[in-house]
């Protein structure tokens, strides 16, 4: 099996409080930033800011459709940000770096448990790529959402 690693940053100009409460509010602030052609829903089944709140998260990319049911923690609260899906064995981190007191550095993380055999093979090489195009697009929506909203 094994397990395989994403990473997208990037300089959003915004304070970073303001960056985290988007990113960590599930009600509004974190579905506005989703890229729409890949992520289809987003429901809050528990919570909804920061730290307990559980969504359900349906996504398709390139016609194969997933579904994620995460738990977010914040094991530094205004700085990390985690959403865990353990029965899929994904975990994705947002931090949130101030750079000066008008942008911060976001890095979006996720370390997948990929399949067994030559499917877990396959989605080590094909799936980094297309999640680090997605993320950017996601960190890019951050920056715009972010600007808009101050």
């Amino acid at each position: 099996m094994g397990t395989y690693h994403v990473t997208a940053a990037r300089t959003v100009n915004a304070p970073a409080r303001d960056i985290y409460a988007l990113i960590s509010n599930y009600h509004t602030g974190h579905p506005a930033i989703l890229p729409p052609r890949y992520f289809k829903a987003l429901q809050v089944v528990q919570g909804g800011i920061g730290a307990g709140t559980v969504v359900d998260v349906d996504m398709e990319v390139f016609g194969v459709k997933a579904h994620y049911h995460l738990t977010v923690s914040e094991p530094d609260p205004g700085h990390i940000l985690q959403e865990e899906d353990p029965a899929l064995g994904t975990l994705t981190t947002f931090t949130v770096e101030p750079i000066n007191e008008t942008q911060s550095e976001v890095t979006i993380a996720t370390t997948m448990r990929a399949a067994p055999g030559i499917r877990g093979w396959i989605e080590k090489l094909m799936n980094p790529p297309v999640m680090r195009k997605i993320y950017r697009e996601e960190l890019a929506q951050l920056d715009d959402v972010a600007q808009r909203s101050q």
